[in-house]
């Protein structure tokens, strides 16, 4: 991963990753896809000048994973990395769960597909709901308050 850009939203910032897909020329054999075929995005409430550290840091290591494993997240994909997303004790948000971006939609590039995939903070309750029906039908149930799925270490 080459790193990440910030961008101000109404209230938020959206954070995307570059670099896990190609973007300087094709070096993969799949000419359908671009790199791992996705970039990942998180929304977090803008409290300041600039983004959380924890939420750079999360996306850093998420791609890090990508890159020394070659393991590629997908929709619907749930993760629990051992402790608070934030790195704090002072969140409950203990796992995080993959959905489609619900703004940045596929594109498709000289290099073949991408797709965005939003990373968002969810509690150990909710992770255990995903696992005991499916991590959409959770997602599902918490877009109807929050349709950008902005992740919220307060919540």
């Amino acid at each position: 991963m080459y790193g990440l850009s910030a961008y101000r939203g109404d209230g938020y910032w959206l954070l995307v990753t570059f670099g896990l897909t190609e973007l300087f020329g094709k070096d993969s054999d799949d000419p359908a896809t671009s790199g791992f075929g996705f970039e990942l995005t998180l929304r977090v409430p803008a409290t300041g000048d600039q983004p959380a550290p924890w939420s750079l840091t999360l996306l850093e290591r998420l791609g890090q994973y990508v890159f020394s494993t070659g393991r590629v997240f997908e929709a619907g994909h749930r993760l629990s990395p051992g402790g608070p997303i934030t790195g704090s004790p002072d969140t409950r948000l203990t796992a995080i769960a993959f959905a489609d971006d619900p703004v940045l939609g596929p594109i498709g590039t000289p290099h073949g597909a991408v797709r965005f995939l939003t990373v968002f903070g969810i509690t150990e309750d909710e992770l255990r709901a995903a696992q005991e029906t499916t991590t959409a039908e959770v997602l599902a149930g918490l877009r109807a308050g929050n349709p950008l799925l902005i992740t919220d270490s307060a919540r």
